[in-house]
C-alpha cells in the first residue's frame, strides 16, 4: 500500500496508535465479547467508556469544576440554533463573523432573537481577523459569539475579543485540542470533533453550569436543552457511543504525548514548516494577513486556476489527498491537524518545491 498523507479539513486523519488500537478491539472490546459497536449505551461498560473520556478531557483542557461537558449529536451546526435556544435570556446576541461557519451561525440565531454583527472581515473575503478590541456591544447581549479557527479561510483568532463582560461563546471545531486554553475565557466552548479528535458524529459542548437553565421557550426541543442532555449524562438518548470511544482513545493519545502544550509546539512547527516555504516561493502564496494566520489549516494558491487543478491532481496522484481548496473560495488548503506527522508536512513541501521547478 502506498504512503498516503491526508490533509482532509474533515472528515480528518487520525492516530494511527488509535487506529490500530481500535483495530484490535473491534471484535472485543476488552475481554466483554462485543464491539463498542453493538454494546448499549446503558451497559456498565459504554457507562467507564465516557466517564473516561470524559476525565481524560478535564484533564487535557484543566476543565473547571462548574463546566458541564457534554458528548452531543448533530454536528457543530445544530448548536447554530441550540446556543441562542439556550442562551438568548434577553433575546439579543452579538456576533463577530469571520467566515461562512460564523455567518451560518448569525443567520440561525436570528431566528430567535436579535443579532448584531459587531464585526466582520468579509470586506476582504474573510482574509483576516478584525481589530476585536474595542466593539460596540450591546448592553442586552447575552452573549458574544466567535468562530475561533476559520477551516474555510485559514484564519485564527490569536486573541480572543474583548468582550466587557459580556460571555463569550466559542466554535472550535478546527482548533480543538490544538493549544493549551483558559477554559475559564468562555462561557460555551464548543465544536465538532471529526477534525482534531474522532470520526464524524459527535460535537462535545463544555457550559459553564449557570448557563444551564429548565426554563426555556416552549419552542425549544427537548434534545437541543443542555439541561436535558446535563441531567442524563449525556445519554438521553443513545448517543454517538463508537465515536465516543474514538475521542476518549485520541484523548488519551495526547496525555501520553505530553499534553496540549507539547501537542501545540508540534503543530507550530509544522504550520511554521509550511508557511515558510509559501513565504519564498516564487509560484504558491499564501492570501491570509500573518497575524491572523491559522496553525491548522494553510490556504494557498498559484494565482492560476488550471495550474491550481493541475497541482491538486498531481499532488493526489503522489499521495497527498484532499488538497482542494473550499468550493468558495477555491485554490488548495493544507488542513494539519494533530494527527498528521511532521515528516508528513515535510514530505508535501518537498513536493510543492519539486512542483514549483516544473511549472514556474
Amino acid at each position: 500500500m502506498n504512503k498516503i498523507y491526508n490533509f482532509s479539513a474533515g472528515p480528518a486523519c487520525l492516530p494511527k496508535k488509535v487506529l490500530m488500537e481500535a483495530a484490535d478491539e473491534m471484535l472485543d472490546y476488552k475481554g466483554c465479547g462485543m464491539s463498542v459497536m453493538e454494546m448499549s449505551h446503558r451497559s456498565s461498560i459504554f457507562q467507564e467508556i465516557i466517564d473516561e473520556a470524559e476525565l481524560r478531557l478535564r484533564r487535557l483542557m484543566n476543565i473547571p469544576d462548574n463546566y458541564k461537558v457534554l458528548f452531543l449529536q448533530g454536528g457543530a451546526s445544530q448548536q447554530f440554533a441550540a446556543i441562542p435556544m439556550n442562551l438568548m435570556n434577553n433575546g439579543v446576541a452579538d456576533y463577530i463573523v469571520t467566515g461562512q461557519w460564523a455567518k451560518k451561525a448569525a443567520k440561525e440565531a436570528a431566528k430567535y432573537g436579535k443579532v448584531n454583527i459587531i464585526a466582520s472581515s468579509e470586506d476582504k473575503n474573510f482574509s483576516y481577523i478584525p481589530d476585536c478590541e474595542d466593539l460596540c456591544i450591546d448592553e442586552n447581549a447575552d452573549y458574544v459569539y466567535i468562530c475561533e479557527n476559520n477551516t474555510i479561510y485559514g484564519t485564527k483568532f490569536w486573541k480572543l475579543p474583548n468582550t466587557k463582560g459580556k460571555d463569550l461563546v466559542a466554535d472550535v471545531s478546527s482548533c480543538f485540542l490544538s493549544e493549551p486554553v483558559d477554559v475559564s475565557d468562555y462561557a460555551l466552548i464548543y465544536g465538532g470533533v471529526q477534525k482534531n479528535i474522532g470520526p464524524a458524529g459527535v460535537v462535545i459542548v463544555i457550559i459553564r453550569e449557570d448557563l444551564i437553565r429548565d426554563e426555556l421557550p416552549d419552542y425549544v426541543p427537548t434534545m437541543l436543552k443542555y439541561k436535558t442532555q446535563s441531567d442524563a449524562g449525556s445519554l438521553y438518548n443513545t448517543p454517538s457511543c463508537y465515536g465516543i470511544y474514538i475521542c476518549g482513545k485520541v484523548f488519551k493519545w495526547l496525555e501520553e504525548l505530553g499534553g496540549l502544550e507539547a501537542i501545540y509546539d508540534l503543530n507550530k512547527k509544522k504550520a511554521e514548516l509550511l508557511y515558510d516555504f509559501l513565504d519564498k516561493s516564487k509560484l504558491f502564496s499564501n492570501p491570509v494577513e500573518k497575524s491572523s494566520r491559522s496553525i491548522m489549516n494553510v490556504t494557498f494558491v498559484t494565482g492560476n486556476e488550471e495550474l491550481d487543478k493541475k497541482f491538486v491532481k498531481e499532488a493526489s496522484e503522489n499521495g497527498f489527498v484532499n488538497l482542494k481548496g473550499h468550493r468558495s473560495v477555491g485554490g488548495m488548503r493544507a488542513s494539519i491537524y494533530n494527527a498528521m506527522p511532521y515528516e508528513g508536512v515535510e514530505a508535501l513541501v518537498n513536493f510543492m518545491h519539486t512542483f514549483e521547478i516544473k511549472n514556474r
